[in-house]
């Protein structure tokens, strides 16, 4: 089938996991050998797409002094992983904001899909501002396997990729007590 790349939207993972899995931690390293296993091809590559948290207040900092050692132990246990960093901006609501995170990913993917260097893309996000890009790696042949939560993923997202896995208990429970091979 040919080499895959993972592409994690950090911000929406953690998001959904401190949401919809009342902040259920995650084994990362086996959470990207199961995609791999699932995805039926070789992993080129995972790229973890994230900003640096605010520093508003104590916990923002401790997040924010935390946030480094996840990288490094990620780029230490992870094969060939590689961490893309946005920026957060204060919207005209107050709220903070990613901003770059979506089109460094959508980059990432196409350029890697016209190259003909994956046939496979595992996407972990739920966002619609993707659905161009996944549009065109499937222009390029290439096959899109989302992996999304039900209670925040965009319909059109949904609607244009070519397979779609749930993240869910059985699934999250499944990545953090069986070992993958990948």
């Amino acid at each position: 089938m040919g080499n895959c790349a993972i592409f994690i939207d950090g911000g929406y993972l953690s998001k959904i996991l401190e949401n919809d899995f009342r902040g259920q931690r995650l084994d990362y390293k086996n959470f990207i050998s199961m995609l791999t296993h699932f995805s039926g091809a070789f992993r080129l590559r995972t790229y973890y797409y994230d900003c640096m948290p605010y520093q508003n207040n104590e916990e923002g900092r401790q997040k924010y002094a935390n946030k480094p050692k996840f990288i490094h132990a990620l780029n230490r246990g992870v094969p060939r992983f590689e961490f893309r960093k946005g920026r957060l901006r204060r919207s005209s609501s107050g709220r903070y904001e990613q901003k770059g995170i979506d089109v460094l990913l959508g980059i990432d993917m196409v350029r890697l899909c016209s190259k003909g260097q994956i046939r496979v893309v595992v996407l972990v996000t739920g966002d619609s501002d993707l659905v161009q890009a996944v549009q065109a790696c499937k222009d390029e042949g290439a096959i899109v396997q989302l992996y999304y939560s039900s209670r925040s993923a965009s319909d059109e997202l949904l609607n244009v990729c070519d397979g779609l896995y749930e993240i869910n208990e059985d699934l999250l429970n499944k990545t953090n007590t069986t070992a993958f091979i990948g």
